[in-house]
């Protein structure tokens, strides 16, 4: 039967292809457009990493200006990213900075390159589920130790060595000898959560090495830098000394006992840093997961949402002017619809029947809805730019092409509720005295 019902959806599309062809161009358009701004938002505000969210965290101490009255500091200063390093309260925790180098590479036919690198902490590897394409991560010893090793982005080591096993070459940076000990897999978490303020959709890092490494060897420290007083004194120990917050800080807390307790001993720090003389605002530490990062810090621009109303309005008008041209489609089939009707046609049989014809629409408009689809995408990446990571991401994949097609086929469907009702409720008799 459903068969059948489609076969007559196509003969109806045909007699009357001109208003056939409007329905589906307004489908296609009000469906194509909402599905660029959904693909944005789904990929721009997702949980990068869904299955350890909630036992990550973000650290937040408030050592801010006591004269005002804000947030607490979305980082760390020094002097507090490695005393809680030093405690090691959590089951990890990392510190991480990014720092920019020049890196030599030992094939002669490359130039040397400026790369952005990151320095983390061993644990960060294991915290955030880093995929290893030959090696490893480092242990606590190398970052006690101050060993010169290195883990390579995948493109890195493409970059520097035609993407074969580099474990154990030598790498120069910044005319220090270091040594490779991992090559990571392709890792590109959307949005960059462990560093949401110096770019949630950035390319991830070139090299990552110890992260006492960035002050030891004086490397060329780069993203935000904030300071709510003056640095006392000048040189790098005196910046080291203030209160110039410029370090992400995370902890893995397994679960909510380690949470509270993790919780206690910050608040015990901050008590003995007021003690002395620092962190002169009232107590209002923090701890935040992944997806409540996200939110805290608005990763999501606000323009999306605003795009995202307007998306969804030119959705809500195409589909009323759906409306509009079904209705005068099926009512134009009134003698037709009193026909069956007198020779005996269920009420039930013509709803279906135009429930499926108006799936049809929506089947055809939500096909040529993706195309649609696929050319804002592409204009959404040539307005963002290339250099963003997202840009990467932002595709018509499967689920996606799946959700255009549902969409439009639903949509339609609900739009065509109306016409159908008022078509299916026509007085036959009316109409066999015109036959």
């Amino acid at each position: 039967m459903l068969l059948y019902y489609l076969r007559l959806s196509a003969l109806s599309y045909k007699r009357n292809p001109i208003l056939s062809t409007l329905m589906v161009l307004a489908v296609a358009i009000g469906v194509g457009a909402y599905m660029v701004i959904y693909t944005l938002n789904y990929t721009m505000g997702g949980n990068p990493i869904p299955h350890k969210s909630s036992q990550l965290f973000h650290v937040q101490l408030d050592t801010g200006d006591p004269n005002l009255e804000n947030d607490p500091p979305e980082q760390l200063t020094y002097l507090d990213a490695t005393a809680l390093i030093a405690a090691s309260p959590a089951f990890r925790q990392t510190a991480s900075s990014k720092f920019v180098a020049v890196v030599e590479p030992s094939n002669p036919e490359l130039l040397p390159m400026i790369t952005n690198n990151r320095g983390v902490f061993g644990d960060f590897f294991p915290m955030f589920d880093v995929p290893f394409l030959y090696g490893r991560g480092w242990d606590r010893d190398a970052d006690d130790n101050l060993e010169q090793v290195v883990v390579l982005s995948r493109d890195m080591n493409e970059r520097l060595y035609g993407g074969r096993d580099s474990v154990g070459e030598n790498l120069i940076m910044d005319g220090l000898v270091y040594q490779v000990i991992g090559v990571l897999d392709d890792w590109t978490p959307v949005p960059k959560f462990y560093d949401v303020n110096n770019g949630p959709f950035d390319a991830s890092e070139d090299i990552y090495t110890p992260w006492n490494h960035i002050v030891d060897k004086e490397f060329s420290r780069q993203g935000n830098t904030n300071c709510w007083k003056a640095i006392d004194g000048s040189g790098l120990q005196a910046f080291l000394n203030s209160e110039c917050v410029w370090i992400q800080y995370w902890v893995e807390l397994r679960d909510r006992n380690e949470e509270q307790a993790y919780m206690d001993f910050l608040n015990s720090y901050s008590a003995e840093q007021k003690n002395l003389g620092r962190f002169e605002r009232p107590l209002n530490n923090g701890l935040f997961d992944v997806e409540e990062w996200m939110i805290e810090q608005e990763v999501l621009p606000d323009e999306t949402r605003i795009l995202s109303a307007l998306a969804a309005m030119l959705l809500a008008v195409c589909l009323l002017n759906t409306i509009g041209l079904l209705l005068s489609k099926f009512l134009g089939k009134s003698g037709e619809i009193g026909v069956r009707q007198a020779l005996g046609a269920h009420k039930g049989s013509l709803f279906i029947q135009h429930v499926i014809e108006a799936g049809f629409i929506g089947l055809i408009g939500g096909i040529l809805g993706l195309g649609v689809a696929g050319l804002g995408l592409e204009g959404v990446k040539y307005l963002l730019g290339q250099d963003l990571l997202v840009t990467d991401w932002i595709q018509l994949n499967l689920p996606v092409a799946i959700t255009t097609i549902v969409l439009a086929i639903t949509a339609t469907i609900i739009a065509g509720l109306y016409p159908i009702w008022r078509a299916c409720n026509i007085n036959p008799a009316i109409h066999l005295k015109t036959q």
